[in-house]
């Protein structure tokens, strides 16, 4: 899994200078709005909103959009949609698992959308329960290493309940059961190390191995799925080694 992190870490970094930094935008728009409806409209008091805050901020969202999507949330301004949560499952390329999580105001088109970017790009849908039993939901912290070494986070979070720190090349990926995000949040902060982002996402407990090929017609599957504003976020359980990052890279 760490090698799916390792691309999509590289690939964040290009999306804040290409024509998708519109939809990561509105995609982190949503999840504030979301938080703030859900936990209420003060950070102070809602942890889930606090870091979908911190999340917009280190990915440049304006601040006044950050602060609208609060407000509609917490209900301070009118509108907002009636966003429903859907996960989606299904098979991509080479046999690899593929979890859809969508934030929706309508149902058909994100069925449909979904739908139509896997038979486009070689996966197939799949009846619920038949690949979510390969994942787990986690506390997922992504931070810079900025000089800092996995001993140094390690040391910070470890009493916190952290699981795991993977070294990801130029940053790093703190594991944790959902429960502890927060603390091994908190830790860092303590330690006065910076992080890019805390959520909860899913990881997988058995991961597919696949060469350069296979590799690019999984990730092209997960660009197609995450093109559409309704899908929020893919995980899979490929397994990207370096070499085959490395090739990926020079593309």
């Amino acid at each position: 899994m760490s090698g799916h992190s390792k691309w999509a870490t590289t690939k964040h970094k290009k999306a804040g200078i290409d024509a998708k930094r519109g939809k990561l935008f509105a995609k982190l728009i949503k999840n504030i709005e979301v938080a703030a409806r859900t936990g209420g409209g003060d950070p102070a008091g809602n942890p889930t909103l606090y870091d979908a805050i911190q999340k917009a901020k280190k990915s440049s969202v304006p601040n006044d959009n950050i602060e609208r999507a609060r407000k509609r949330g917490g209900g301070e301004e009118a509108g907002g949609a009636d966003w429903q949560t859907i996960t989606y499952e299904g098979y991509g390329p080479n046999g690899v698992a593929v979890l859809i999580e969508c934030l929706t105001d309508n149902r058909n088109r994100a069925a449909g959308e979904v739908r139509v970017a896997m038979t486009r790009n070689g996966g197939n849908m799949a009846d619920p329960g038949s690949v979510s039993y390969l994942f787990h939901r986690k506390g997922v912290v992504m931070l810079e290493k900025n000089g800092l070494s996995e001993d140094d986070v390690l040391m910070a979070v470890l009493e916190a309940g952290a699981e795991e720190v993977s070294d990801l090349g130029d940053s790093f990926e703190v594991i944790s059961d959902p429960s502890d995000l927060i603390a091994v949040r908190s830790a860092l902060q303590s330690a006065g190390i910076d992080y890019d982002s805390a959520e909860s996402g899913f990881q997988p407990s058995v991961s597919v191995a696949v060469d350069a090929e296979g590799a690019r017609k999984v990730l092209k599957l997960v660009d197609a799925l995450e093109d559409s504003d309704d899908v929020q976020n893919v995980y899979t359980n490929v397994d990207l080694s370096d070499e085959v990052l490395a090739e990926l890279g020079e593309e």
